[in-house]
């Protein structure tokens, strides 16, 4: 598949069976804009300080976090930090969660 989202994940270091994986998990990641969601939203993940081996594993193991929107993804993000519960995993796991079940648990 010669799709820019699949250079664009192999640009960030994932490898072919990783790629393979996250479009199997998350076909319509090829449907995303690289410049209005996936880019942007990796970069957020970088300025909060998660390294590129963190992203490609949240990605590799959860790709759907790219189609939360960025208000969902920092206001989970400013909820887990207040509790010092951040981490590559509880965010991935509270962005599954419903809003009442998040809140009940870290608000």
């Amino acid at each position: 598949i010669s799709q820019p989202a699949v250079k664009w994940l192999k640009d960030l270091g994932m490898g072919d069976s990783q790629v393979a994986n996250v479009i199997t998990t998350f076909p319509s990641l090829l449907c995303c804009s690289l410049q209005k969601n996936l880019k942007p939203k990796v970069e957020t993940l970088r300025e909060w300080k998660f390294a590129d081996s963190q992203i490609i594993n949240m990605l590799s193991r959860f790709p759907q976090l790219l189609s939360y929107s960025s208000t969902r993804l920092a206001h989970r993000k400013g909820a887990l930090e207040a509790c010092d519960s951040l981490t590559d995993a509880s965010l991935i796991n509270s962005m599954t969660m419903t809003d009442a079940k998040f809140a009940a648990r870290y608000e």
